[in-house]
């Protein structure tokens, strides 16, 4: 039944571990996690997203460009403890663009009216890439939404890239925004490439406000420098770090070892 498209998509997914659509464009009172205060926002899209198992909620954010298959390796093995929801960010895989500005900080946000919803109170959180910096996001502006954290290659900022991967995304980006008023994939190209040369810009200062207990997990041939990897971890109150031998796919290209990884931190 993948692809199937109900008018009830929670309740039909939830019992079947199939595949849903988000409800149609509503508007939703968002509870501010930080100080309490109720929120109205209208939202302009309908996540796509797979949803599998029972127990408690844990969300898993794809990188750039990428969907929620991304993670084909984990949901079955996840979905046997926790009630799993992966879903595609704005503008990636079957969740439309919308109107909204393309940015993290606006991902995060998305993030905050999906789990309202789908009336998910707190999650455990896990972040692959640009995920793991929506995560970031996500945990240091309403923390107390989050149970567990777990960033998988996140960045602070562009400088935490090795150069050599670094680069060629730059001189992509100003390319493709020099021909993104005269072309729509230029201007969908460009658009995805500045998530990695204009954001997540976080300060390592603010991460002092992340309140789960958090999981830096990265490759040890990561596209994301080490020490920058070191120093999120060490900015985060109460973290644990792991690197696993692997580069910046770990998840898709060790998964035995990933999952073990993150299901020994969410069960210790």
């Amino acid at each position: 039944m993948k692809g199937l498209i109900t008018n009830k998509p929670v309740a039909f997914a939830r019992k079947h571990g199939t595949i849903a659509m988000g409800l149609p464009e509503r508007t939703l009172i968002i509870m501010n996690g930080d100080i309490g205060l109720n929120e109205v926002i209208k939202m302009d899209i309908n996540h796509y997203f797979i949803e599998k198992g029972d127990g408690e909620p844990l969300i898993l954010l794809h990188g750039n460009g990428e969907n929620c298959d991304y993670f084909q390796g984990q949901i079955d093995e996840f979905s046997k403890l926790y009630h799993v929801y992966a879903t595609d960010t704005r503008g990636h895989g079957k969740t439309p663009r919308g109107d909204k500005p393309f940015t993290i900080r606006q991902f995060a946000d998305d993030l905050l009216g999906f789990m309202n919803e789908h009336h998910i109170e707190k999650t455990h959180l896990l972040g692959f890439s640009d995920g793991g910096n929506i995560a970031m996001i996500f945990a240091i502006r309403y923390p107390n939404r989050v149970n567990r954290l777990i960033l998988n290659g996140a960045n602070l900022n562009p400088k935490g890239v090795k150069r050599s991967v670094q680069i060629p995304i730059e001189i992509g980006y100003k390319f493709a925004k020099r021909f993104a008023r005269k072309s729509d994939s230029a201007r969908s190209n460009a658009e995805m490439l500045g998530l990695m040369v204009n954001d997540p810009n976080v300060k390592p200062e603010e991460l002092a406000k992340i309140k789960a207990k958090t999981l830096v997990i990265a490759g040890t041939k990561d596209m994301i420098k080490e020490g920058h990897t070191r120093l999120i971890a060490s900015s985060i109150p109460d973290s644990d770090l792991v690197f696993l031998k692997g580069n910046h796919f770990i998840a898709s290209k060790r998964p035995e070892d990933f999952n073990r990884a993150v299901i020994q931190f969410l069960q210790s």
